[in-house]
């Protein structure tokens, strides 16, 4: 907490003083207390362009989107971006992590679901359409 000291009347400063208790007690009790809970999380990292994308959604349907350049963008979906999510996850089986192929370029991907987390170089197909939603939501709502 960094504190500044200005010059102020003493009227104006009894008048500061008045009202900064007030503003503490005005934010909800349970406002900071209700951490938000992680729905689902997706990391691409790698390829040629270096990529570094994560997308994190919570379950009270907002999201934290970052990419390699440029600020973490918080936002919420749209109600259609959320009934898909939901409904792709509902197909969603995560399974083992995948080794990493030999050679270079490969794009790599992590997906965090329900408590378990894998990684895969090649998407399987109930992969397939949550990472195509994620990556949407990416898209959807860029830096400002």
């Amino acid at each position: 907490m960094r504190i500044s000291r200005i010059a102020l009347p003493p009227a104006a400063a009894l008048t500061v003083l008045t009202v900064l208790p007030a503003l503490a007690v005005t934010a909800p009790a349970g406002a900071a207390a209700a951490p938000r809970k992680p729905l689902v999380a997706l990391r691409e990292e790698g390829g040629f362009a270096g990529l570094d994308n994560r997308v994190t959604v919570y379950t009270d349907g907002c999201a934290a989107l970052s990419r390699r350049t440029g600020p973490t963008v918080r936002t919420c979906l749209t109600a259609a971006e959320w009934r898909g999510l939901r409904g792709s996850l509902k197909h969603l089986r995560l399974g083992r992590s995948e080794a990493r192929p030999p050679g270079a370029d490969f794009i790599r991907y992590g997906l965090a679901y329900k408590g378990h987390r894998a990684v895969r170089y090649t998407l399987p197909a109930t992969w397939k359409p949550v990472v195509s939603r994620l990556e949407k939501i990416l898209v959807a709502h860029p830096a400002r």
